[in-house]
């Protein structure tokens, strides 16, 4: 059986943009909560070269069906060209916090 709820994950490169689209995900009913959590140094390639940069990492909690408006919402907000987002599932949790979730992210 699928998971009904996610771990969304999303690197930005400052703390005013991951804040940024925090707020409007929890506003938007698309997330119950967003972690920013900071200091962290991604090491990539782009465009043919090693990149290093320092970012700010977004932790989403949120329904599987949600996942599509979320996404799109977040490419909407974010200043990369080619933002992060990885979704993993949610296999347990405490029923109490799914069901916070859920009264969060409406029933869609």
């Amino acid at each position: 059986m699928e998971s009904a709820y996610l771990v969304v994950l999303s690197t930005c490169p400052d703390h005013e943009s991951g804040t940024r689209i925090a707020n409007t995900l929890v506003q938007e009913a698309l997330a119950a909560c967003v972690n920013i959590l900071p200091g962290l140094t991604s090491v990539f390639q782009w465009q043919g070269k090693l990149e290093s940069s320092t970012e700010v990492l977004l932790i989403i909690k949120t329904r599987r069906s949600l996942y599509r408006p979320l996404e799109k919402r977040i490419q909407v907000l974010h200043p990369y060209e080619l933002p992060e987002i990885i979704a993993v599932p949610i296999e347990k949790g405490l029923e109490a916090y799914l069901n916070w979730i859920d009264s969060l992210t409406g029933t869609q």
